[in-house]
This record gives structure tokens, sequence and C-alpha cells, in this order.
């Protein structure tokens, strides 16, 4: 029997894809892949991994994420930089959700050697 696909959208199972960054395992090399698995982290509720993985100078005290919401796809528009090979980087995204979308440009940067989220830009 084979695992569910990632919810971020890759034919991957979880374990493989974003759930080893979740787990700690791995760290997302590029600015998309992390992108992916902060997804992952609002479709399996884990608030840590979205609080670890998000620019100390922007991220919250505290996250609460609403157990209500039922998200149903991440589609990725573009790409900005945010390979191995850059310290930015940006990911234009629509994520839907039971009810609507959220279309937003994202803001990477690597912090010791870690891509993480400095902010987004809602795009209509």
């Amino acid at each position: 029997m084979t695992s569910p696909s990632c919810p971020c959208g890759r034919s991957e199972p979880y374990e493989s894809c974003c759930g080893r960054f979740h787990a700690g395992a791995a760290a997302a090399p590029s600015a998309e892949a992390l992108m992916r698995s902060r997804y992952s982290a609002f479709v399996k509720g884990d608030a840590g991994y979205l609080l670890r993985t998000w620019h100390p100078r922007t991220r919250p005290a505290r996250l609460d994420l609403d157990p209500g919401m039922r998200c149903t796809g991440l589609e990725i528009l573009g790409t900005a930089d945010g390979s191995a090979f850059h310290t930015t980087g940006t990911v234009t995204f629509r994520a839907s959700y039971r009810g609507g979308s959220l279309h937003e440009r994202s803001r990477f940067e690597r912090v010791d050697g870690a891509w993480v989220y400095v902010d987004g830009e809602f795009l209509a």
C-alpha cells in the first residue's frame, strides 16, 4: 500500500516530501520547497514548523491555526531566485481552501543557511 501524495501537490508520499522537513530530518533546499512545506504544514496543522521557518524579524509571537479550515490545493504560479545559489527568493502562489483562495507573492531569505519565510504581498 502506498502513502497518499503530499499535500503540497507533488506526487511523492508526504513522508519523503514535506514530512521530512516537518520532522527536522532535512531542510528545504529552495524557497519553493519551503513554500510547499509551509503549505503542507498548514494542511497538517503544524504551527511549530510554521513558526520555526518564519524569519525572526517578522515572526509572530504565536500562531493560532483555524482547525476548521480545509485546504484544497496549492498552485505555484511563479518563482524568482530562491535556489541554492541565492540568498533571497520569491514564490507567487495560489492556495485554495473550501470557500475561497489566497493569492500571494511570498518573500524568503536565508538565515544561517536555511530558507525562511519573511512576508507576503496579497495579490488580486
